[in-house]
């Protein structure tokens, strides 16, 4: 991610703040401060009223109808597929299908591969993984008797690219990533993994839950992976709507994983056709106000001058750091070049959780715990950690709020 020198000048974070009707109020007597972006971005008014607009005005079934209404909500939330395939870089609407988030669209994937797996065939993990881009790669596992393989983290929070491709044997069918760490903050090297994973046959899914917030140059055609999946509610957007990227005729040759009303051509007694992609993937009446409230929180990021907003995380970041590594017996976890706006930290002799509770009370919300990685906390023999993630609403006195609040929570518990 290379970032232009003179771009902090170009972004406001403070027009932007002023854009999220809940950073204005207070938490406990003080004003807010919210650094829990990798768990849920606010939403700004244009995303707000965008969804309201669609329950006052203009609300129907999508698809089917045939008056007004049904219309104007079917342009709407097929707009927004064309809105997210340009904005991941794919080549058409046809590619993009709409699920409740990432976890979803993942699901989709391992359950629709599922009919192309045989006992012993292999899909290679890594240990910095959500949680929803594990466990349904465990229930192939469970059920067909896929074989998991683990690409190993760094001390420093890299993949360790040699190990990786070590992985690789001729029954390796699929594998599924992070495009960006949840935990870490670490970019991992996208196009490279896909190309290792091509010369060996197998498919590659990215994890682009929070890259899509934070990488300025996102591009899945450039990238070349098979699947890329997002979600919504990270992206400042509303909370039940994502998508899934495929490429090519991925969406040809999977078969659905739910049945029901608009997946379908034809139904009869004796067998059913299936609807052309991507609504072949998208059963039932979908969520039609929270899909075209993503299209809005598409168009504001895309008004937004991505690099330089990338930028001033950046700076956020780096000065987050510098004063966490000012504060005796606290380890940053996650020191890779040129990560992503996240910084997880252990304190000697505190507990994640009283840390966030205390900080709280300052009006500073961080985010304690296992992140939903269970696997990366034991790789570094860690219970939790303390995480607080940036966006582009942050400013630096939100940064300075944190670590004041950070040091009086540790000299209560210390």
């Amino acid at each position: 991610m290379t970032l232009p020198a003179h771009a902090e000048t170009l972004f406001d974070p403070y027009a932007v703040r002023a854009e999220f009707p809940i950073l204005s109020r207070q938490v406990n007597n003080c004003p807010l401060v919210y650094l829990d972006n990798a768990a849920s971005a606010q939403k700004p008014e244009a995303v707000i009223e965008a969804v309201a607009d669609v329950w006052r005005h203009s609300y129907a079934n999508v698809h089917r109808g045939l008056h007004t209404l049904a219309n104007e909500a079917t342009e709407a939330f097929e707009g927004a597929r064309s809105k997210t395939a340009k904005f991941l870089g794919a080549a058409g609407a046809r590619q993009i299908v709409f699920t409740r988030g990432a976890t979803e669209a993942i699901n989709l994937v391992a359950a629709s591969f599922a009919a192309s797996l045989k006992p012993g065939d292999e899909i290679i993990l890594s240990q910095m993984e959500h949680h929803s881009n594990i466990v349904p790669w465990h229930f192939l596992r469970e059920r067909q008797g896929v074989v998991i393989k683990w690409v190993p983290v760094t001390e420093d929070g890299a993949l360790d690219l040699a190990a990786y491709e070590a992985l690789f044997t001729p029954r390796t069918r699929l594998v599924a990533v992070a495009h960006m760490s949840n935990v870490l903050g670490t970019v991992n090297p996208a196009r490279r993994l896909t190309e290792i994973a091509h010369a060996h046959g197998a498919a590659i899914l990215l994890d682009g839950s929070q890259a899509a917030v934070h990488l300025p140059d996102l591009d899945v055609s450039a990238i070349g992976c098979d699947f890329y999946v997002f979600t919504g509610h990270k992206l400042y957007g509303p909370n039940g709507a994502g998508a899934l990227y495929a490429a090519g005729d991925w969406l040809d040759r999977l078969t659905p994983w739910q049945g029901g009303g608009e997946m379908i051509a034809e139904v009869s007694e004796t067998g059913v056709v299936y609807a052309d992609p991507p609504h072949k993937f998208e059963a039932g009446t979908p969520a039609i106000a929270d899909v075209i409230g993503l299209g809005a929180a598409i168009d504001w990021v895309n008004a937004l001058d991505r690099a330089a907003v990338a930028a001033h995380e950046h700076g956020l970041l780096e000065r987050a750091e510098a004063g966490l590594k000012e504060i005796p017996g606290l380890t940053i976890i996650g020191r890779t070049p040129d990560k992503g706006a996240i910084a997880s930290f252990v304190v000697d002799g505190a507990h994640p959780h009283d840390l966030a509770q205390l900080m709280d009370k300052y009006g500073v919300a961080v985010r304690a715990g296992h992140h939903c990685a269970h696997p990366l906390m034991q790789r570094y023999g860690l219970t939790g950690t303390v995480r607080a993630s940036f966006a582009a609403y942050n400013t630096a006195e939100d940064v300075d709020a944190f670590l004041e609040a950070l040091r009086k929570a540790i000299s209560f518990l210390i």
